[in-house]
């Protein structure tokens, strides 16, 4: 989820920091599904992941899509230097086929940046997507991003850019995708970090504030065959890293040495935001997944319980919430549970078909298609999220929900599904 906010429990990193005294929330300190999770990450945009997301493909059921974003909160109009993909950096899909948490097979995109003309930048940027399998790396596409929606002058007929802009690899059977589109993810950010100041009812009837209404990230995307993963039992694990060099030197140049290390990674909606405390959420973005029962305890008694029973008097479970280690650690049991192995990854069963009617709520309301089984765009998580910490899996069902129960774009009908971006020069947050 966006890497800043929420998503398990909307009712809380405000609520926890206020109640429980888990965190002191600041300007920096967070807004949405996982955006600006953790202190560190919160100073490095380029590589803070805000969502990701894994599904069969609606229009294309033999295949899977993954997607991750990245850069909270971008502005459409922010010129000139507009936000891009970090040539430093590498940007990694990963994806578990066997059930130990381990990626089999990896999608890794670099990026460059050119110089732009006048004193303005370039924001269509050369890539290339590198598959990491069996020991073995090999470049699989080559492509350059659509440049940022600017404007009429600058980026006009934008969705043909778009559509150019698409990838085709493994003889046109695979797609890859990157670039600048609207940010997916919705939620009541402005209310839920002023102490979960629902603004209507318990908030499951609408409503809400779309925070993230015209605002952007950036996506980086692939769709891939299923009868090509060789899946073990129908499920895979899927998650998304960055990794940046260990040793940075600032300067009139900078310059990037010594080896690779993980930055930041995000699975599930939430986790960093709500179930870490704030003491632990950087080691937390520089461990791997299958390093997760370190922080078990965090997920067996979680905070953001405590607060919703401070705020609410709803008589949550606080302790022994072994139902939120199925849904978030290893899967639940006959939908997409892979073993005993902890690990904060999406579990995607791929034999559950696409749901030709999906529900907001995803498995909650019996749409088996839907998160915690992977993850949609359209996916409610915040709500889902709140009304699991509340004990839903438990038999105590809360109609806890954020009033925002979708995004203010429509979905495109085919990869990679996010819509354009809003153009800057349209500034739709502006009077």
């Amino acid at each position: 989820m966006r890497k800043g906010i929420i998503a398990l429990g909307a009712v809380g990193l405000v609520t926890a920091a206020a109640v429980v005294g888990a965190a002191t929330l600041g300007p920096g300190n967070g807004t949405a599904s996982s955006h600006r999770e953790a202190p560190l990450i919160a100073e490095d945009p380029s590589a803070d992941l805000t969502d990701v997301y894994a599904f069969r493909s609606p229009d294309k059921p033999n295949t899977v899509t993954m997607l991750a974003n990245v850069i909270p909160g971008e502005d459409p109009a922010a010129g000139p230097n507009w936000y891009t993909f970090s040539p430093s950096a590498r940007y990694n899909l990963k994806i578990d086929t066997s059930g130990d948490a381990r990626p089999d097979v990896t999608y890794q995109f670099r990026f460059r940046t050119k110089t732009g003309p006048f004193f303005l930048g370039d924001t269509a940027q050369p890539f290339t997507v590198t598959r990491i399998a069996g020991g073995r790396a090999e470049v699989v596409a080559r492509g350059t991003t659509p440049p940022n929606n600017i404007g009429p002058r600058s980026t006009p007929k934008y969705h043909s850019l778009v559509t150019k802009s698409i990838l085709s690899f493994d003889g046109g059977r695979s797609k890859a995708f990157a670039g600048q589109r609207d940010d997916p993810f919705f939620g009541d950010i402005g209310a839920i970090f002023d102490l979960v100041a629902i603004r209507k009812g318990t908030g499951n009837m609408g409503g809400g504030k779309d925070f993230f209404a015209g605002y952007g990230v950036h996506t980086f995307a692939v769709q891939i065959p299923i009868a090509g993963l060789k899946v073990k039992n129908n499920t895979i694990g899927v998650w998304a890293s960055v990794d940046r060099r260990r040793v940075t030197t600032r300067g009139g140049t900078t310059r990037n040495s010594g080896p690779y290390v993980q930055v930041n990674r995000l699975g599930n909606p939430l986790v960093n935001e709500v179930i870490i405390p704030t003491g632990e959420k950087d080691v937390w973005n520089a461990v791997q997944p299958w390093q997760e029962s370190r922080f078990r305890k965090s997920y067996e008694s979680p905070l953001l319980a405590a607060a919703i029973n401070q705020l609410y008097k709803l008589d949550v479970p606080e302790t022994g919430r072994d139902d939120l280690v199925a849904v978030l650690l290893t899967g639940v049991p006959k939908l997409n549970f892979t073993g005993p192995k902890l690990a904060d990854i999406l579990r995607l069963n791929l034999s559950i078909p696409v749901t030709k009617n999906p529900n907001r709520l995803g498995v909650l309301a019996g749409d088996t298609q839907g998160w915690p089984n992977g993850r949609r765009l359209g996916d409610d998580v915040i709500d889902i999220a709140e009304q699991a910490v509340a004990g839903f899996l438990k038999g105590k069902k809360v109609p806890l929900g954020d009033g925002v129960n979708g995004d203010d774009r429509k979905l495109l009908g085919s990869f990679p599904y996010i819509a354009d971006p809003q153009s800057g020069f349209d500034n739709t947050k502006g009077k």
